[in-house]
């Protein structure tokens, strides 16, 4: 490479990229553990922070917001329907489909789980340099940009 050639070095991304993901994955499992039900699953926390932040869903709207079958996010409907974490009801426009929303303990545990997260982070955070902290801050900031392309 010479001295005005301004191509990226690929040995050089592939080593970020993979630094980059083992410490999202990394942090993303410490916040994971910090729940407020140890039993409940992601798949299942997942839907009910996916029904606070957007409202009451069909089950294949919710299938298909987590990616996931019709047939198991059925199962994990039902289980967190068992639990008293959300409801079934018919649809005002249209009585053949069936809407899925948070109960009050299905919010509370959304967030509790939340705080506990929050929490844990805010703590963490506390423990860094104040320049540490401004370049997570510019970190965010992009980290966000590359998950919305």
């Amino acid at each position: 490479m010479s001295s005005t050639d301004t191509s990226p070095d690929p040995t050089v991304h592939h080593a970020l990229a993979s630094d980059f993901r083992m410490a999202t994955f990394r942090l993303a499992r410490r916040l994971r553990s910090q729940r407020a039900i140890d039993s409940m699953s992601d798949g299942q926390f997942a839907v009910l922070a996916a029904l606070k932040v957007h409202g009451p869903h069909t089950l294949s709207e919710l299938a298909e917001r987590e990616r996931v079958s019709a047939p198991s996010m059925n199962r994990t409907v039902n289980c967190l329907e068992e639990s008293g974490y959300l409801t079934r009801t018919a649809a005002d426009d249209d009585r053949r489909k069936v809407r899925i929303a948070l109960t009050p303990d299905g919010l509370a545990v959304v967030e509790e789980t939340t705080r506990r997260r929050d929490s844990w982070l805010e703590h963490s955070l506390d423990e860094l340099t104040d320049a540490e902290r401004v370049t997570l801050s510019a970190a965010a900031e992009i980290m966000r940009k590359v998950a919305d392309r």
